[in-house]
């Protein structure tokens, strides 16, 4: 190793230090990338990718427009009428409620694919409704967090329009090719999610009533929900999934579905358009900053790495030993989520540095995207200190670490699933 690997190393474990020390992630990520990049004597290879990565067209579009969208949501009320159609059906369930929650709340991701969003429009909703039920808290706020899997269905989620931008494929492209694995691990984190609930006996008639006193809720869903605002949060998937099926020729893009959508939402719930249009720019621009930033401090500590010949050797590395990509694709991005909370930075930094370079490793691109992509959302869903967690916790009036013990093991065994299977 030469010396400037040396260097990398140890700006690298002093990053995850301070992305455990919860400060500020693209900092972190921006800071280390150009001080790898300084030491190197190749400043100009961080702020050429600070460009490169700040005008990216096609993910500003689908990442900015799908949060647009999401606060236009937000702001008429329908994902909360989304949430009250759902549950309603669901009391009396006995122990049968674990699944059905989890499978209405897999459906509401897809409309909500932020982890933090989802917990805090269902958490309020569905932890109640499980504890009065007779289900310990803590498993009542596993099965929100560990629900959030199917999200990967959703344009929305920004990892699918990076990935897909990288194998040149169109994003409901992306999806629907890998929208088995999803799916089956959706499925998976159902099953194995009860089997923990046995385990852990959080099920019983007599209820947790003094675990209950502790539970902090105070939002309240409309007593009759209205059909058509539910249906809004769900427009723009059902739009760009038939228009892929029966209409390639439309080429409907996220941005065009996403703008329907807002448009039918002020449609049917008569919301003052000014306001709307307001809170859909808004939206935009924290899309932007919030993921399109860390998209960006990825690109520049990618760079940082690329300036030390980090990136090179790992390349020269892994393509004499192919499965070690695919292991470290698994691995990297799961571990990194698991003690900094976070899935999204060590995602993003794997897929800018190591994956456009899979074909060097008898891995297609996307394959390898979608597996860091996913190995990070495992990850996160273990971590006592991911944001969702940490809001699911307070609402359920339980330790972050208490919910960690029940869905950890679950995203192990699915992260070993997808390994295989893939």
């Amino acid at each position: 190793m030469s010396w400037t690997m040396w260097v990398a190393l140890v700006v690298t474990i002093g990053a995850v230090v301070a992305l455990i020390k919860r400060y500020e992630t693209r900092l972190v990520l921006i800071t280390a990338g150009l001080l790898m990049a300084f030491i190197s004597f190749e400043p100009m290879i961080a702020f050429k990718q600070f460009d490169k990565s700040m005008t990216n067209g096609s993910l500003i579009i689908a990442i900015c427009s799908a949060m647009g969208f999401a606060a236009v949501v937000s702001l008429t009320k329908c994902d909360v009428h989304l949430v009250a159609l759902l549950t309603k059906p669901l009391k009396k369930l006995g122990i049968l409620l674990l699944p059905a929650c989890m499978f209405v709340v897999s459906l509401i991701s897809i409309a909500i694919p932020s982890t933090s969003g989802l917990v805090a429009a269902v958490g309020p909703t569905v932890i109640p409704l499980m504890v009065r039920a007779g289900f310990h808290p803590a498993i009542a706020a596993a099965t929100v967090v560990g629900s959030i899997t199917t999200a990967y269905l959703s344009p929305g989620v920004s990892h699918n329009a990076f990935i897909a931008k990288l194998a040149n494929l169109e994003v409901m492209d992306f999806i629907t090719r890998f929208s088995g694995f999803t799916v089956g691990a959706s499925v998976a984190a159902i099953v194995l999610m009860v089997i923990v609930c046995l385990v852990y006996r959080d099920f019983r008639k007599e209820g947790f009533a003094d675990l209950a006193k502790n539970m902090n809720v105070s939002t309240e869903l409309p007593e009759k929900p209205n059909v058509l605002f539910a249906f809004a949060p769900m427009l723009p998937v059902i739009i760009l999934v038939c228009a892929s099926l029966w209409a390639p020729q439309l080429k409907m893009s996220v941005a065009t579905a996403m703008l329907i959508g807002a448009i039918y939402a002020i449609a049917v719930t008569r919301t003052n358009p000014a306001d709307v249009t307001k809170k859909f720019f808004d939206g935009m621009g924290s899309g932007y900053a919030k993921i399109m930033g860390i998209i960006i401090a990825a690109g520049v500590f990618a760079a940082g790495l690329q300036a030390c010949g980090v990136i090179s050797a790992f390349v020269d590395y892994l393509t004499h030993a192919n499965e070690v990509a695919k292991l470290g694709a698994a691995l990297g991005p799961y571990l990194m989520a698991l003690v900094t909370g976070s899935g999204d930075a060590a995602a993003f930094a794997f897929n800018e540095a190591v994956t456009p370079h899979a074909a060097q490793f008898g891995l297609s691109v996307d394959s390898l995207g979608y597996l860091a992509a996913i190995s990070g959302n495992f990850g996160r869903l273990s971590s006592p200190l991911a944001g969702g967690m940490i809001i699911a916790a307070g609402i359920a009036g339980v330790s972050p670490f208490e919910i960690a013990k029940r869905t950890a093991p679950v995203m192990l065994i699915l992260l070993i699933g997808v390994y295989a299977f893939s």
